[in-house]
């Protein structure tokens, strides 16, 4: 980033930090890592995400062309989903990512009980 426009509505960086801003995301992404999964088993290995949510976020990644959708003509109908190499590039980041939370994580925590903690008594 080199001028002080960086951050405008329409600037690339604010479409990566779009991206990776809603939690499920991220998640979804590194969910697919090793390869393409049904929703079903997405879910399982997610955990704490409904299907609704899931779902949304599916058509969400793919619309930024960073998920591909895989279906089925078979009865039951089935559907994969997949990184694109698009999407494959997002790893790293969001590895690096896991990583700093990894790290720093007990201090973020503690920042937050601290802000949450008893009101200071009045003077």
């Amino acid at each position: 980033m080199t001028t002080n426009d960086d951050l405008l509505a329409d600037c690339r960086a604010r479409l990566a930090f779009d991206l990776l801003a809603n939690t499920w995301n991220a998640v979804a992404l590194w969910a697919l890592r090793h390869g393409p999964r049904r929703p079903g088993e997405l879910r399982a290995l997610i955990g704490g995400i409904s299907p609704k949510i899931l779902t949304e976020t599916l058509r969400r990644l793919e619309y930024n062309g960073l998920v591909s959708r895989q279906p089925y003509a078979e009865s039951p109908p089935r559907v994969e989903y997949e990184l694109t190499a698009l999407g494959r590039t997002l790893l790293g980041p969001i590895e690096t990512f896991g990583a700093w939370a990894f790290d720093h994580g007990d201090e973020v925590m503690a920042a937050q009980e601290r802000a949450d903690g008893p009101p200071a008594p009045a003077p």
